[in-house]
């Protein structure tokens, strides 16, 4: 136990301590030994929760104030919170998400300096697209695993043309909502066979998450030009959830039957927009103008159109075709993908 002379001394500290401790956290204010909430932070409708413990016989504790919010906002932030021309005066787009792990996510402006609009893609991640590929190359299916891969794809499109007939628009949507999961599938396998093995892959996870994430940016754009109906939204969960983990499978037991399979899908792909196209130019299809977001991801002229759109996916789907062959050319050769350099950025 203490001694009186100990207890006096120690209360005497405390007694002067106590203001130094709490006086940022409490302002102005008194200390009351209670948790007070504070609403309405700045004119916004953050609040600010403060916990007050003063000093107790057996010591002071701490003091801890969480801002569910900002903690603190300058004067300048103040302006940017209200966003320009009053944006943030009334509605949900003018709100900020703020956070208390002090977070904050970057302002991205365009190279002409406005304020860039995508959160689903950055600057740095459009490219301009190579038309100039070869479009009519084929891999001509010669064992009996190609053949395998090649008349399952073909099979597949059957049902594909009697649903969608002539609506091109709806047929490239669904078209994408299945294209983009082989690159995300074969990449999550990767990623786990490199973290059991202890070795790289040689840059063929980011290639094909790469694929992945350029195959979801086409679904993207074509959603701004097609509006999908219930059922077509209804076949998405069905085709999706069946194509994932038929994909998943195939990639376990053969990764160059995978591959090949994707690789013959890109091509389907490019001749279904191929006959996009030609529907395009009879005027079967209304050429509006391109979405806003397409222009951005392939940085095409201000006044490009839907043509100029479709041009640039066939493109990319042409690169996908070869990239997925050559891959499953690398397994045939005995060899393994992380064997040879992966072609990123090669869309």
């Amino acid at each position: 136990m203490m001694s009186r002379g100990a207890t006096t001394v120690v209360r005497s500290v405390m007694g002067q301590m106590g203001p130094r401790l709490f006086s940022t956290a409490a302002g102005n204010a008194s200390i009351t030994g209670v948790m007070r909430a504070n609403a309405g932070l700045i004119g916004s409708e953050k609040a600010v929760v403060t916990w007050w413990i003063t000093s107790s016989p057996i010591g002071a504790r701490h003091a801890s104030t969480m801002t569910l919010g900002e903690k603190v906002q300058q004067p300048d932030q103040k302006e940017e919170a209200t966003g320009s021309g009053g944006a943030a005066a009334g509605g949900q787009k003018g709100k900020e998400v703020v956070s208390y792990w002090g977070v904050q996510p970057p302002k991205v402006t365009k190279e002409d300096g406005s304020e860039w609009k995508w959160h689903c893609f950055r600057p740095w991640e459009t490219y301009q697209a190579d038309l100039s590929i070869d479009l009519k190359k084929h891999h001509t299916p010669t064992t009996f695993l190609d053949k395998l891969a090649y008349w399952t794809v073909k099979s597949l499109r059957f049902p594909t043309d009697v649903f969608f007939q002539k609506r091109y628009g709806c047929r490239a949507m669904m078209l994408e909502t299945v294209a983009a999961v082989p690159g995300m599938v074969g990449g999550m396998l990767l990623h786990c066979k490199s973290l059991r093995r202890f070795e790289p892959s040689g840059g063929w996870i980011k290639a094909l998450l790469e694929e992945a994430e350029n195959e979801r940016m086409h679904l993207m754009t074509f959603m701004e030009v097609s509006k999908p109906r219930w059922y077509e939204r209804a076949l998405v969960f069905t085709v999706q959830g069946v194509f994932f983990n038929a994909y998943f499978l195939a990639y376990l037991a053969s990764p160059k039957l995978a591959h090949r399979i994707v690789g013959y899908l890109e091509e389907e792909a490019i001749h279904s927009y191929t006959e996009f196209l030609k529907e395009l130019d009879k005027g079967t299809i209304e050429n509006v103008k391109a979405p806003a977001i397409a222009i951005d991801y392939w940085r095409l002229p201000a006044d490009s159109t839907l043509r100029d759109v479709v041009m640039v996916v066939r493109a990319d789907e042409a690169h996908h075709r070869d990239v997925n062959h050559f891959a499953s050319d690398i397994h045939y050769q005995g060899l393994e993908l992380k064997d040879s350099p992966a072609p990123i950025g090669y869309h």
